[in-house]
C-alpha cells in the first residue's frame, strides 16, 4: 500500500492571487470561453487551473526527507506559490515556458503518470479544458445536451485538427508549406474564414427581414444594426366590457444598470382598450409587470385573468404577440428604441420553408408550452426566427461541400 502524501491543497493555497486574477478574467472578453456560449456559474479558469495543480502537487511537508525543518518547507512551498501565481494570470494562459515548469511539478509529485481528471458534470468546460492545457488526461460529462456541446466545442474538436493546417481556399493559396501550425491555430484560421463567410451570406439572403432602426437624437441619430427585437405576448381579455389584447410581461424593466435605467412604459388608451409601448430612460420606474404565480392581469380594465383563461385562447391558437422595445448596438453601449409598425410587419414577411416537427413532452415540470397550444419544437420560434434557424443550417452543408 502506497504512503499517504498530503498534497498542497491541503496545506495552504495563495488565495488572494486566485482570487485576483478569478476577477479579473471576468472583464476578459477576447479569446474567452465565456464568449462561446453563456453557462450558468462558470467556474473561473484561473481557478481551476491552481486547483488542479495543487491536488496534484505534493505538500512539501510530505517530504521530510527533502525539507526537514518547518523553514524548509515554508520555503519550498513559497516556491510552489510563486508557480501558481505565474500559473493564474491570464497571459500565462497559453506561456509554453509557464506550463511546462508546471507540468513538470505534477510529474515529479505523481511518479510520471498523473491520474486521469473526471468532472462528471462539467457545464462549461472549465475544469477538463485546464485539465488538458496543464497535461492530464480529461473526461467529462453533463445531462445538459448544451453544456455536451460547449465543452466537445473547447476540448474534444480542437485537439483533433492540433497542428495541421487550414483548409479554407483563402488561405491554400498563400500556404507556407514552411511553416509549423502549432496547436489549433489552423482550425482557429478556419472558423474565422467560414464564420464571416456564414454571415456575409446570410445577410445577402435574409438580411432584409433584419432592417437597421433609427436611432433618437439623443444618440446622435443615422441608423444602427438592431441585435434583439423584445415582444410580449398577448392574448384577448375575458372582460366583455373590454376585450383588449393585453399583454403578458413579466417585467418591463430593459436595464437596471446604475446610470443606464431603461424600461418599456405601455400607454393605454382605456377608450379605445389598446395598448401601445414608449422607452423611458432616466431615474424613474416602470409599472409592475402584469403576469405572475397566480395569473395575469388585464393593463386597461384591471381584470384578473387566471392561467386557465391564457391556455384555453392557447390552444386555440389565439395567443398574438406586440412588439415593445428594439435593442441597437451603439458605441459601447446597448440602445432601446422604441417600435413601430413598420419593424413589426418585418416579421409577417418571414415565411420559412421548414420547420421542426418534434414533439414536445405533455408533461414536464419546466416545459408548459404544450399546455398553451405549442406542442412541437417549432411552434417555440416566430416566422423570422426559422428563416435563420434554416439559413444558417443550410449554410453549413454548403461550407462543409465546398471543403471535402
Amino acid at each position: 500500500m502506497h504512503e499517504y502524501r498530503k498534497k498542497l491543497i491541503e496545506v495552504a493555497l495563495p488565495l488572494e492571487a486566485i482570487n485576483k486574477e478569478a476577477a479579473r478574467e471576468k472583464s476578459i472578453r477576447h479569446g474567452h470561453p465565456s464568449t462561446l456560449h453563456l453557462w450558468w456559474a462558470r467556474r473561473p479558469l484561473a481557478a481551476c487551473r491552481a486547483v488542479l495543480f495543487a491536488s496534484l502537487v505534493d505538500d512539501p511537508s510530505s517530504h521530510p526527507e527533502q525539507f526537514p525543518t518547518e523553514e524548509a518547507q515554508e520555503q519550498e512551498r513559497q516556491r510552489l506559490f510563486r508557480i501558481i501565481e505565474e500559473l493564474v494570470k491570464w497571459e500565462n494562459s497559453n506561456n509554453e515556458t509557464v506550463l511546462e515548469a508546471v507540468r513538470a511539478e505534477i510529474l515529479k509529485s505523481t511518479n510520471g503518470s498523473p491520474p486521469p481528471v473526471l468532472d462528471p458534470f462539467c457545464g462549461g468546460g472549465s475544469i477538463p479544458l485546464e485539465a488538458q492545457r496543464l497535461g492530464l488526461e480529461a473526461h467529462a460529462s453533463d445531462l445538459n445536451p448544451v453544456a455536451v456541446l460547449i465543452t466537445k466545442a473547447l476540448i474534444e474538436i480542437p485537439p483533433k485538427f492540433a497542428g495541421k493546417p487550414p483548409v479554407n481556399p483563402e488561405s491554400r493559396k498563400k500556404l507556407d508549406h514552411s511553416k509549423s501550425w502549432h496547436g489549433a491555430q489552423g482550425l482557429a484560421e478556419d472558423v474565422r474564414y467560414y464564420g464571416k463567410w456564414m454571415r456575409d451570406e446570410a445577410e445577402k439572403r435574409i438580411g432584409h427581414l433584419y432592417p437597421k432602426v433609427k436611432l433618437p437624437k439623443e444618440y446622435g441619430g443615422g441608423e444602427a444594426t438592431v441585435i434583439a427585437w423584445l415582444w410580449a405576448r398577448t392574448v384577448k381579455c375575458p372582460n366583455p366590457a373590454c376585450g383588449a389584447q393585453m399583454p403578458l410581461v413579466r417585467s418591463f424593466w430593459l436595464s437596471t444598470k446604475g446610470n443606464k435605467k431603461a424600461w418599456v412604459e405601455p400607454v393605454v388608451d382605456k377608450k379605445n382598450k389598446t395598448v401601445r409601448f414608449e422607452v423611458k430612460t432616466g431615474n424613474g420606474e416602470p409599472p409592475a409587470g402584469t403576469v405572475n404565480r397566480r395569473g395575469a392581469t388585464c393593463i386597461v380594465c384591471g381584470t384578473p385573468v387566471p392561467f386557465s383563461h391564457i391556455r384555453s385562447e392557447g390552444m386555440e391558437h389565439l395567443i398574438m404577440e406586440d412588439l415593445m422595445a428594439v435593442v441597437a448596438q451603439g458605441q459601447r453601449q446597448r440602445i432601446y428604441v422604441e417600435p413601430n409598425h413598420a419593424q413589426a410587419e418585418f416579421v409577417k414577411n418571414a415565411h420559412p420553408s421548414w420547420k421542426p416537427d418534434c414533439s414536445l413532452p405533455k408533461r414536464h415540470r419546466n416545459l408548459q408550452t404544450p399546455a398553451y397550444g405549442m406542442p412541437n419544437v417549432g411552434d417555440l420560434f416566430t416566422s423570422r426566427q426559422l428563416v435563420a434557424l434554416t439559413t444558417f443550417s443550410d449554410l453549413v452543408c454548403e461550407a462543409r461541400g465546398s471543403v471535402f
